[in-house]
Parts: C-alpha cells; structure tokens; sequence
C-alpha cells in the first residue's frame, strides 16, 4: 500500500486535513504520517519530513502532501536526508482536496502514479461548479473534470461482453464524496472498472475507481447515471454499482 506524509506549516490544519481524508475510508487506511509545525510553532522541518518518510519504509511508495511553497522546498530537502529507498512523490496537488483523493485511492490499492495523479487533479471536482458561465480567466488552463488522469482508466479488453445499465440517483445529497468514496471501494474489488455517465447533464465518463472524476459529474438526485462495463465480470461489475446507487448508498433510511 502507498503511505503519505502531510507536510503543514500548521500542525493543527495538517491533522484536520486528514481526519477529513480518514472520514471517507471504509476499511484498511493507509498508513499517513503528520509532519507540520516547526519547534513547535509554525513552520516546516525538513529532518522530520524525513524521519516521517523513514517511518513508511515498508510501504510500496510514498506521497508528499504539502500546504505551501516552502514546504515543497523543505519536503525536497527531505529526500536528500532520508535513509529509506522506497520511491517517494511530492503532490502538486492542492493540500487538502489532494489528500482526501489520494487517500482514498491508495486505501482501495492504487499504485503511487495512481495515487500521485488522483491528487494531483483533485480541483477538477470543484471546476465544473465555480466561474459559470463564462470563460476561465486569463492564463488559467481549463480542464476536462470529468476525465480521469490517463493512469486511472482502464484499458479496454480485448474480449468478452460489454453491459449498461440506467440507474437513477435516490439519495437526497446525490453523488457527493461519502457515496463517491463508497463507489471507489466497490471498484476495487471487481475484476473490471465500469464507468459512469451522467446522462440527465451529459457529463462523463468517469471510471468507477476515480474520486475526483465521480464528484466532477456533478450527479443530484433524480439525475440517471449509464453504467458500462466491459470483460469478464461486466455483469456483476455493473450490477454491484447499480445495487449500491438504487440503495441511496445507504442515506436513505
């Protein structure tokens, strides 16, 4: 499993940032690491992002999760102090939605370019909801946020059968993060990754294993979600999906 060390300059924001991440995890969390505050104020130590990376020396890699500029350059001060060798990846990725998406694909056993990239577009789900209607502003970059990090779909098989489905979403909230991290774990355990379609607003697809491309549907209540799948196991892909959305991802009762 991929492990993480949240970089803050704020011990406080750090572990509030995780416990908000952890909220989202339904069954075995990665292992996380706090290394925020400086002598015990405010501040980033470059020894005790290192020490905290060493920590996770048995994981199959680690993400860097940092607030602000400095600790970028505190976290890569770290690397060049530390003693372990497991690959290690500083985020890009805002701190806070970075670390609920990264987190939440690393528990469902997502590899560290998996994780990395899934923290990495963790502002694509706020993209579609902000600045309407209108063009982004001047030399800001617009992105597709429904489509996932190339690293995150899964490749096509080359046989077997391809299943869809049209369920409508029953849970008053909609698709919000609990059901979209819930959609996340169910992924995980299926031998194919189905996607899902927004047909009421035509946004998607988005893979049933991407957080931020499930939140960036923007799906209510009320709207209808196509399920696909393709390969072995479609069937029961698709219909383990449709059981959890019919059920109102248990918000309903």
């Amino acid at each position: 499993m991929i492990g993480f060390v949240v970089v803050s300059h704020s011990e406080p924001l750090a572990a509030a940032a995780v416990d908000l991440a952890m909220q989202m995890i339904h069954g075995e969390a990665p292992p996380v690491r706090v290394a925020a505050g400086a002598d015990g104020g405010f501040g980033t130590d470059a020894v005790a992002i290192a020490a905290a990376i060493d920590e996770l020396a048995g994981t199959d890699g680690v993400l860097i999760l940092t607030d602000l500029g400095s600790a970028v350059l505190s976290s890569e001060l770290a690397l060049e102090l530390r003693e372990s060798t497991q690959p290690v990846r500083i985020s890009g990725g805002p701190f806070v939605e970075g670390a609920t998406a990264g987190i939440v694909r690393a528990a469902t056993g997502g590899t560290l370019d998996e994780v990395a990239a899934e923290a990495a577009g963790a502002l694509a789900a706020k993209q579609p909801h902000v600045d309407e209607p209108g063009a982004a502003p001047a030399g800001v970059g617009v992105v597709d946020a429904t489509a996932a990090p190339a690293s995150l779909v899964a490749t096509a098989p080359t046989q077997g059968d391809v299943v869809e489905r049209d369920v409508t979403v029953v849970n008053p909230v909609g698709l919000h993060s609990r059901p979209a991290s819930l959609v996340v774990k169910a992924a995980s355990g299926l031998g194919t990754v189905p996607t899902l379609t927004d047909t009421t607003n035509g946004k998607g697809p988005a893979p049933a294993n991407s957080m931020i491309s499930l939140l960036a549907l923007g799906a209510t209540q009320g709207h209808v979600l196509r399920l696909r799948a393709e390969g072995p196991g479609a069937a029961e892909a698709v219909d383990a999906l449709a059981a959890l959305i019919e059920d109102g991802f248990g918000e309903n009762g």
